[in-house]
């Protein structure tokens, strides 16, 4: 069985025995996704105090809405449509000027990073690693909310197309093609400031 393989059927078993009344089951589940939610909302809104408040306004509904969730192997899709619709809410009480707010941070996801830099840069770019990664994460901003939203739960949050499909709830082949968009995006986004290279072309599975 795969590593995500196990994760799913671990995440599953958590939910059941929260279900049961377990609150050790929930502070698992805390203690597991705590620090992928911040690392989602904080990549779409730039606001550290705000991606902090989501993620424990999205646990706290996990907890407050398990009695609803079918263990059906889809629990991160299932958490992240939590997330995403929480994201849309809270964005549309902000103002335009708190939204774009640049936030300069480079303490988290250096290997989510290293991954999305490898992802979009020939390898005599990687070794500007930090800088272009900066860059990416201004460019992520002026994405549309759902291409922007796809890439960053398939690169940084790790979801697979097919959970991402559930999160966002659309069908795997939009996902895929949201995904494309953003990385045809970005790199010509890059390649406008001078950097060169091209994103991989293969396809992505579908689990």
């Amino acid at each position: 069985m795969s590593d995500l393989a196990e994760t799913t059927c671990d995440d599953d078993q958590l939910m059941i025995e929260l279900q049961a009344g377990n609150s050790r089951a929930f502070e698992e589940l805390v203690e597991r996704y705590q620090a992928p939610l911040i690392g989602f909302f904080f990549r779409n809104t730039r606001d550290r105090q705000m991606s902090e408040d989501l993620t424990q306004e999205t646990l706290l509904r996990v907890y407050n809405q398990a009695w609803d969730y079918l263990p059906l192997g889809r629990f991160r899709g299932w958490m992240y449509r939590i997330a995403r619709n929480l994201m849309i809410d809270s964005i549309r009480r902000q103002s335009h000027d708190a939204l774009i707010r640049a936030v300069q941070s480079r303490d988290e996801d250096d290997n989510a990073l290293a991954r999305l830099v490898g992802e979009v840069t020939s390898p005599e770019d990687r070794a500007q690693m930090r800088e272009l990664a900066q860059t990416v994460d201004e460019l992520l901003q002026q994405l549309p909310e759902l291409q922007r939203t796809t890439f960053v739960m398939h690169h940084y949050a790790g979801l697979t197309l097919s959970e991402v499909a559930d999160a966002t709830e659309t069908t795997t082949s939009t996902a895929k093609s949201r995904l494309r968009l953003a990385r045809e995006k970005l790199r010509e986004k890059l390649r406008e400031r001078g950097v060169t290279g091209t994103a991989h072309g293969q396809s992505e599975p579908d689990g």
